[in-house]
């Protein structure tokens, strides 16, 4: 399955003219394997020990290729630095309040309440976010201990 995704995305990517490069194929591949919520700062962290010449601006800079060409999407929480997500599927995440960590949670999409949201106001509505606050199970059996 990921390497199908993965196969696919490349593809993608060359039909609109975007080279692959082993450092964009590695962070795409790092991306599908992980289907975490990594950091540019974390995947560069991840990948520097095969590409020693990459710098954090390269993984910047193919993420931002990536976002683009619609193939991740970027998280944004008022932290520091913004996450990136491979899973295109429309889902909601859960939010650890102690270490940050982001956990998918699939449910259906709301699409009844964006259409309430516009006919309630008049706008056009075209996407909505939602995510859940709490403490994850790692930082919750840290603080029994």
């Amino acid at each position: 399955m990921i390497n199908n995704r993965l196969s696919q995305a490349v593809e993608m990517l060359k039909g609109i003219g975007v080279r692959m490069t082993p450092q964009r194929h590695a962070i795409l591949n790092y991306l599908y394997s992980s289907m975490g919520h990594p950091t540019a700062d974390e995947i560069y962290k991840a990948l520097e020990g095969d590409f020693p010449n990459m710098s954090v601006a390269t993984v910047y800079n193919n993420l931002r290729v990536f976002k683009e060409a619609g193939l991740v999407r970027e998280l944004t929480y008022g932290d520091a630095s913004s996450r990136f997500d491979a899973n295109m599927m429309d889902h909601y995440h859960v939010i650890c309040r102690d270490c940050g960590k982001i956990t998918d949670f699939d449910h259906p999409p709301l699409f009844l309440v964006e259409q309430k949201a516009a006919q309630s106001t008049g706008y056009q509505v075209e996407s909505h976010r939602m995510e859940f606050y709490g403490i994850c199970p790692d930082c919750q059996s840290r603080q029994t201990q």
